[in-house]
């Protein structure tokens, strides 16, 4: 499996404070807001990721990452040269992918709950095993701002709508998506909306069709947030702040989630906390090198 994560747009709703450096790189708490999403594909696996930017914010990706070894992974970068919508994404990625399951993750988007890696990895082997694709509920009150999936008794998908302005539930499809091989081809061949755009939900309205569509709802010991607007990004911060405080364990760490999947050996953790021992995240990853905490977190 394959991962993609989109850190497009011009991040319009957070002026000003877009203007210098964009959305998915500014400050959640402690770190950069990709890393969350990156932490989220690395929990399901996956080591092949491809990062997509405008042109103006792409090089700043590379320089963070650059191929990706430090952290045990092959990172691939591409240009989305305008906002054309989530879908393409899948069409961007679609030589990266090269005929491989994806998962594909919004780059502004933050989860946080005990046993994500467990819901990861049974999203990743349903698609693999079954094809099709999965996403993911969450029950919000403000369904309107978001993609909206309609549920049976059993938790079966019965619609999907986009930002309706009366939405037939509460539950909103979040920033994480799990498809096979041919979510590329769905999203080539679908019309933008009446924004002009790809919708990722109308590839998703495509796999319901075909009856190939599977949802988990992420109950409430989980935390996301759609850090797009001032309020959210300083609701996400407060939020990893106060977790990280009051248990003394990061969340997002890459370098911490690659060294625990063993995508990383201990001499390579040091040699990425060294230059860093200065800060409390250095001090932190010299911590956990000794202690080895147990990993149930991104």
């Amino acid at each position: 499996m394959k991962g993609i994560i989109l850190a497009g747009g011009s991040g319009t709703r957070l002026y000003p404070i877009t203007l210098p450096t964009c959305k998915q790189l500014l400050p959640v708490y402690d770190k950069p807001m990709v890393y969350y999403p990156l932490s989220v594909l690395m929990l399901a696996d996956i080591r092949e990721v491809l990062i997509i930017a405008t042109p103006k914010d792409i090089g700043r990706f590379e320089e963070i990452f650059g191929h990706g070894r430090q952290l045990g992974m092959k990172i691939s970068y591409a240009v989305q040269d305008q906002p054309r919508g989530l879908a393409d994404a899948l069409i961007i990625g679609e030589e990266f992918l090269s005929g491989a399951v994806a998962a594909m993750v919004l780059g502004d988007n933050i989860f946080f709950g005990h046993g994500l890696p467990s819901i990861l990895a049974k999203a990743r082997r349903s698609v693999e095993s079954d094809g099709g694709a999965h996403i993911f509920g969450y029950y919000v009150s403000d369904p309107q701002r978001f993609g909206v999936v309609t549920l049976d008794s059993g938790g079966k998908a019965l619609s999907l709508e986009e930002k309706p302005r009366r939405p037939k539930s509460n539950y909103a499809t979040l920033g994480l998506y799990f498809y096979d091989n041919q979510a590329s081809k769905i999203a080539s061949a679908i019309k933008p909306s009446d924004r002009g755009e790809l919708e990722i939900t109308t590839v998703n309205q495509e796999y319901l069709k075909r009856g190939k569509l599977r949802v988990s709802v992420l109950g409430r010991g989980f935390a996301w947030f759609d850090a797009g607007t001032a309020d959210s990004l300083l609701e996400a911060g407060e939020f990893v702040a106060t977790i990280e405080k009051r248990t003394g364990l990061k969340i997002g760490c890459v370098e911490e989630v690659a060294h625990a999947l063993g995508f990383i050996t201990d001499a390579q953790l040091a040699a990425l906390a060294k230059p860093l021992s200065k800060s409390n995240y250095g001090q932190y990853l010299l911590r956990i090198l000794k202690e080895k905490p147990f990993y149930s977190q991104p």
